[in-house]
């Protein structure tokens, strides 16, 4: 089959096709990491090139998200044992006292779908909570979402938990959120401010090709 058709379904937020050219390029022998590295991830770049062009909009991206996600899942079974598909981890969270997730479950899908391994601890993230998922996951970079302007402070109280767990150099530390810039990344001492979900997927590759 032409697995061109997987990743016009993915990019079309098609999740029944994904899923139908997924199987069908199993059932005619396709190895499962070429699916994933050669037509699922490059479904999700042409998205987010769309997405910079002002041709998609967040409700599309969500629904290609959710596309490449069914093939995964329908792929998922045939890739245990092979070569991980995913080596470069992310843990990713809303911080304390922050309940909206929305964006951060977009940038959790995102990152996904770019072929990142996600860890997403949801809202309401203490720092404690994030600094032992560093600890434990051992992730290449931390992301942290704020929604509200009395809870970025969270972000900080987090960065200076990493640096008295002697665990800051061994992460980097992207942050993102409606009431963020980049002045205030860079006050607290965050690598990079993602202002939309393609751009933390762009910044995330790039901080670790640095």
């Amino acid at each position: 089959m032409n697995l061109r058709e997987n990743e016009g379904a993915v990019v079309r937020g098609d999740a029944s096709g994904a899923v139908a050219s997924v199987e069908q390029a199993l059932a005619e022998g396709v190895e499962p990491l070429a699916i994933v590295a050669e037509h699922l991830v490059p479904a999700m770049a042409e998205v987010g090139a769309r997405f910079e062009r002002g041709e998609f909009f967040v409700p599309e991206m969500l629904m290609s998200a959710s596309a490449m996600q069914s093939g995964m899942r329908a792929l998922k079974p045939f890739l245990a044992g092979q070569e991980a598909v995913r080596a470069q981890r992310v843990v990713i969270g809303t911080v304390q006292s922050d309940i909206h997730d929305l964006g951060k479950n977009l940038v959790a899908i995102m990152l996904s779908g770019a072929g990142f391994e996600v860890e997403d601890l949801g809202c309401d993230v203490a720092p404690e909570k994030f600094v032992e998922a560093v600890r434990q996951k051992e992730p290449h970079i931390l992301g942290m979402s704020a929604l509200m302007t009395t809870t970025m402070t969270g972000m900080r109280d987090t960065i200076d938990a990493l640096v008295a767990a002697g665990l800051r150099d061994r992460v980097k530390v992207m942050v993102g959120g409606a009431p963020l810039s980049q002045a205030y990344g860079d006050e607290i001492g965050a690598d990079a401010y993602a202002p939309d979900a393609w751009a933390a997927v762009k910044l995330a590759k790039k901080l670790l090709d640095a």
